[in-house]
């Protein structure tokens, strides 16, 4: 499966995202992340699961505990794709403007 959807897939999900903004702050184990939630650990551990198959976190174990962070390259995925909307939008804006400046002309 190519990256890109995966990656927009998981970002799909509020409680995908609002992990996201926890693990910004800094690194958690699981058990910490679940706290937040009204949801139960082995759902969050599902969640974390669908971030890390997107790459947009990645986990170290330490002692009996896996310790979740956010893995800044998997995020390269869904930039590129919100880019090329921007780029596009850009050059639609671009070529409206040319258009209108050239009616301008003609009147």
């Amino acid at each position: 499966m190519h990256t890109e959807p995966r990656v927009m897939d998981a970002l799909g999900h509020p409680i995908r995202r609002q992990i996201l903004v926890l693990l910004k702050e800094q690194p958690r184990p699981v058990g910490e992340i679940a706290a937040h939630f009204p949801v139960s650990r082995p759902a969050i551990s599902k969640h974390l699961r669908v971030l890390k198959g997107a790459g947009l976190v990645a986990f170290h174990p330490n002692g009996t505990r896996n310790i979740f962070r956010l893995h800044p390259d998997g995020f390269a995925a869904a930039r590129d794709f919100l880019d090329s909307f921007w780029e596009q939008a850009l050059q639609n804006y671009q070529q409206l403007v040319q258009e209108e400046l050239g009616e301008e002309k003609d009147v």
